[in-house]
């Protein structure tokens, strides 16, 4: 049987019990391939774990619970290579979770609350280190305060949506990846190249006065002016230089069924390639379905993953330990 370090803080919310019994139960274990590698899964509410949080990251790859700016705070600085990472877009998702991101009244505050973020992270980021942002933009809602489910994407029904931003009109495109970019390049992020992620099997919409959209936005950021950058990591066609267009397919998981918003590994690698060296320490605070961290484990990387949200937490969870790796706990 698989040796499993295990203790909790049992001052947590039933919801997060019932996360950590599915982790340790043996069957659960007894069914898992036989493990590559452990990752530590972490519940903490309080800085009495910021020492503990420095001993994992300097060991494992790690998955928290909880959020981001908490464990942001906890980590120690310039201890991550790189951040990669994909936030909730501006009105185009309720996850149902207290503080998620993506619901603020206006898209400035939405701007704001995500660059606060950032500033954090920056910290933790090392020096030579890079920042890859995987972002989407959105329409303004026309004054509508909710959001009918598509035919071919019901995930899109919402309850709930802001207002039309303050300057803007009805049914225009506001411009978020941009807004955002140029939001961080005010905070001294260094905005290095804005790579196109052209999609396509891109959704088909219903809109009939527009082109369909097929892309997205991935900006690449820097720390400082020099930066760790491997330039020949990756190869285009005819052994060209990697270009700043990369057509990619969205893919369906069944590891990730039931989140709305999965980017695709083939997005990451080259990221995780050209800004990394093996063993390297990769961030995503905004983990999601574990994406980013699946990437990193295949390319012999260590992770640091921090999720609100429980469900896609032990979502990570599950596709982590599919892939070959193994938990190992230490949560008191």
């Amino acid at each position: 049987m698989k040796k499993i370090r295990s203790s909790y803080d049992f001052n947590q919310t039933t919801r997060e019990e019932r996360i950590l019994k599915e982790q340790t139960n043996s069957d659960f274990f007894d069914n898992l391939a036989s493990p590559k590698t452990f990752f530590s899964s972490f519940i903490a509410s309080t800085s009495k774990q910021e020492a503990k949080i420095k001993k994992i990251l300097s060991e494992t790859s790690s998955l928290f619970l909880g959020d981001a700016k908490q464990y942001l705070d906890m980590m120690p600085d310039e201890s991550v290579q790189s951040i990669i990472t994909s936030p909730p877009y501006w009105a185009l998702r309720d996850y149902h979770i207290d503080g998620q991101i993506g619901l603020e009244g206006s898209v400035y505050k939405y701007i704001d609350t995500l660059a606060d973020l950032f500033d954090r992270a920056k910290r933790v980021l090392k020096n030579d280190g890079t920042f890859w942002l995987n972002i989407g933009d959105s329409y303004t809602s026309g004054g509508r305060k909710w959001r009918a489910p598509d035919s071919k994407n019901k995930a899109r029904a919402m309850s709930v949506r802001p207002d039309t931003p303050e300057g803007l009109k009805p049914k225009e495109l506001i411009g978020v990846p941009w807004r955002l970019a140029f939001a961080l390049q005010a905070r001294g992020w260094y905005l290095r190249s804005d790579i196109i992620w052209e999609k396509p099997n891109c959704q088909p919409e219903s809109v009939k006065d527009r082109p369909t959209r097929c892309h997205e936005y991935l900006f690449l950021f820097s720390k400082n002016e020099k930066y760790k950058y491997h330039i020949d990591a990756q190869k285009g066609p005819n052994g060209r230089r990697v270009r700043d267009v990369w057509s990619i397919n969205t893919k369906a998981n069944k590891e990730t069924s039931g989140h709305f918003a999965v980017y695709p590994i083939e997005l990451i690698e080259p990221c995780i390639l050209f800004g990394t060296n093996e063993n390297d320490l990769i961030l995503d605070p905004f983990m999601g379905s574990g994406s980013t961290a699946v990437a990193a484990n295949q390319l012999n990387r260590r992770f640091v993953g921090i999720e609100l949200n429980p469900d896609y937490y032990q979502m990570s969870i599950n596709r982590l330990c599919a892939e070959g790796m193994n938990v190992l706990e230490d949560l008191a």
